[in-house]
Parts: structure tokens; sequence; C-alpha cells
């Protein structure tokens, strides 16, 4: 589904040119991007190839990065449907095409510059154990990341707190948008296309949050040795390729295809192809 969104998005000139059209592509771009590294790093446990520290080094990087192009893209889209309830007649000069690309090439570079830092506190500190990362699983690394040094740990305390900083952005600005329109009366049926899109909304953003909690608890449980290191270890398996999976696989279907103009382009080739076969 996503690379059939992305086929429309760039396909089609009055579709990509629109600021909130440019963002879904890039969210959609990032998690496909993370969708196919992570399941690259699975299969490869799966069949138990070793990587060279430096390809499984620069394979964790690359999702660290996926990883954050998309939540970063998912807050610019929350402050870009914000801006355009709150500010209509305003809207086009607040976020025009041109300012929108800079805004998506600054989210890749804080997306590269946020878990490189990690990264490079975690080369300076010799973090990289070899006989960890001959797994170059990312639940096992995460557990093993919590038993390391101090710079180590506060690294990765840094990176939980900025990520529930941008979902509790994305969460303010719903609630914002919630009163900010509830007195213009669109919330008065539970199925009018305000209602529906909101709750989608907040069911990815829940699925965002709630893997992240998960594993904030889990990683609190372990330093505090109230659960043994393999339960751990079973917990981050469940919520990396389970939980944080889910909002990858639901955005397209609850964000892109919500999107009338896209539905239109993918009913129209879906057509043109009958007609075809049928001619």
């Amino acid at each position: 589904v996503i690379p059939t969104i992305l086929f429309v998005i760039f396909s089609r000139l009055s579709i990509h040119q629109e600021t909130r059209y440019m963002l879904l592509g890039n969210a959609l771009l990032s998690d496909l991007i993370y969708l196919l590294f992570y399941t690259l790093s699975a299969a490869l446990n799966v069949a138990h190839v070793h990587l060279p520290e430096e390809a499984c080094v620069l394979l964790l990087f690359l999702l660290a990065v996926a990883y954050c192009g998309g939540l970063f893209t998912a807050a610019a889209i929350v402050l870009d449907t914000y801006i355009a309830i709150l500010f209509p007649l305003r809207y086009i000069a607040i976020l025009p095409p041109s300012r929108t690309k800079k805004i998506i090439v600054l989210l890749w570079m804080y997306s590269g510059a946020f878990p490189g830092i990690f990264f490079l506190v975690l080369s300076s500190t010799h973090s990289f154990v070899p006989c960890v990362l001959e797994t170059c699983s990312v639940p096992v690394i995460l557990i093993l990341t919590l038993n390391g040094t101090d710079a180590v740990k506060l690294c990765f305390w840094l990176s939980t707190t900025v990520i529930f900083l941008c979902l509790s952005l994305i969460f303010c600005c719903y609630a914002i948008l919630y009163f900010k329109t509830k007195q213009l009366g669109i919330w008065e049926s539970i199925c009018s296309r305000a209602s529906v899109t909101f709750l989608m909304h907040n069911t990815v953003l829940f699925f965002y949050f709630f893997p992240l909690l998960a594993l904030f608890v889990e990683s609190f449980l372990c330093i505090n040795v109230v659960i043994r290191p393999q339960t751990g270890i079973w917990v981050s398996l469940t919520v990396c390729n389970i939980l944080m999976i889910l909002p990858k696989v639901l955005f397209p279907f609850l964000y892109g295809l919500r999107y009338r103009e896209i539905s239109a382009s993918l009913k129209s080739i879906v057509r043109r192809k009958h007609l075809h076969l049928v001619s």
C-alpha cells in the first residue's frame, strides 16, 4: 500500500505540490525505509548471519534515522493540520510548498543528527562490544544498553525524553484542535467525517505512544532488577516486532487513504486498468 500511495503522490503534480501531501509522502517514505531495514535485520537474525561490526552499526543507524524521520514528520503533520484549521486565511503564507521542502530537509537533518550523536557517544566510550553486535538485534541491544556505561544510559534517557516530547506536542495539538473546534458543531455526530478522522488520528497516536511507554516501564524495571534480563528481552521483542510496527502499518490506511484526492487517483488507476482489460 505504501509504494502505491507514494506513486500517486509523486506522479501527480497537483498533489505533490501541496504541503500536506508532501509531509504525508515523507512520513510514508520514512516508514517504508524503516520496515525494509527492520525486515532485513530480522531475516539476518533468523538465518543466523553475523554481520561485521561496521555493517551492524550502519544498519542500526539507518533504522534510528528512519524511525526519527517518521516520528518527526508525524509531529509536522499534526502542526500542519493545526495551522490549517486555526489559521485558514494565512495557511498558504505560513506554509508554502517552498518552505515545506526546506522543513522536510531539516527534518531529515535532525533525524540524522539526533541518532548520530548517540552513536558517536557509543563509539567514543567503546560500548559497541563485538559479542553484542553479533546479534545485531534492536531488542537485545536495547536491553544491553541499559547495562552499559553511564554515558550510554544518559543518551538512552535523553533519546526517550525527546521522543516523549514529540508525542506530547502531538497530543497537545490534538487537544487544542478539539477544544477550538468543539463549538463549531462538527462533533455532534459520532459518524461525522471530523469525528472519524479525529478517532483515527488518536488511534495512530496511541500506537506510537504505547510501545515507547512499554519500553520505558520495562527499562525502569530492568534497571531496578525487578524483572530478569530474559523477561526484558521477551518484552522488548514483543514491543519492537509487533507494537512498534503497528502504527507504520496503520498509517497509510488511516492517513493516506482518508484523503479524497489520493483515493480518487487510486480509483481512477484501477478503473483505467479495468477499462483496458474490457477493451
